[in-house]
């Protein structure tokens, strides 16, 4: 019943629903963006030091075990109300298993043919675009699954600093006591995370089988 009351209620604002929808994926897309702009090149500068890694994962991990609700409170006398603050702790959500995991992906990597790379005269940089970045992939897009998840999810934060999103209905719903209203942001979430962990779940799989082609042509 609850269900249906939160569906017709969409059907009857749905401009109200469409902006709150587009906000939260775009706070999510922002973040994820930066996220991986600032794990992934770290991951695979740190990968070949476990001292490096060690160190760079446990740095962000930190950050990682503060609650967002906190890190939203942190931000407010610096960064205001509104985006920007929801946008930070989402970041800090998104980069701990993007870094992770490409840290594991690139150690992963067969250090014979790195090496057979480097005697062929090809740079660094040739060697992590060319050979490790298509064989760890998999993990990254693994990674890049788990910060998305996390990110939908989180996302829902944004509400108590302005930040808008679905998570408007979830925080007026609790404070009205309109569970149609609650469900009306929750389920959306929801459905987003799931479609989220199906789609990179098939695109790692996709890439996976890819992978284990290509180091057996190696």
């Amino acid at each position: 019943m609850n269900l249906i009351e939160a569906f017709t209620w969409v059907l009857s604002h749905k401009s109200t629903f469409m902006i709150a929808l587009n906000q939260h994926l775009w706070m999510c897309i922002v973040a994820m963006s930066i996220g991986a702009v600032i794990a992934i090149p770290l991951g695979f500068f740190v990968a070949h030091s476990r001292r490096a890694s060690f160190i760079a994962i446990n740095i962000v991990g930190a950050f990682r075990s503060i609650p967002s609700l906190a890190i939203l409170s942190a931000a407010l006398p610096f960064l205001g109300i509104g985006f920007l603050p929801s946008v930070v702790a989402l970041i800090v959500l998104a980069v701990p298993p993007l870094l992770l995991n490409t840290v594991v992906g690139v150690a992963e990597v067969d250090a014979t043919v790195t090496d057979a790379a480097t005697g062929m005269g090809m740079s660094r940089l040739q060697i992590a675009m060319k050979i490790e970045l298509p064989l760890a992939l998999g993990p990254i897009i693994s990674g890049v699954k788990i910060a998305s998840i996390q990110v939908i999810g989180g996302a829902a934060l944004a509400s108590f600093v302005g930040g808008g999103g679905l998570g408007d209905f979830i925080s007026t719903g609790i404070a009205i006591m309109d569970m149609p209203r609650l469900l009306v942001g929750a389920v959306p979430i929801a459905l987003l995370a799931i479609a989220a962990e199906v789609g990179f779940s098939f695109l790692e799989r996709r890439v996976s089988r890819r992978t284990v082609n290509l180091s057996g042509d190696q």
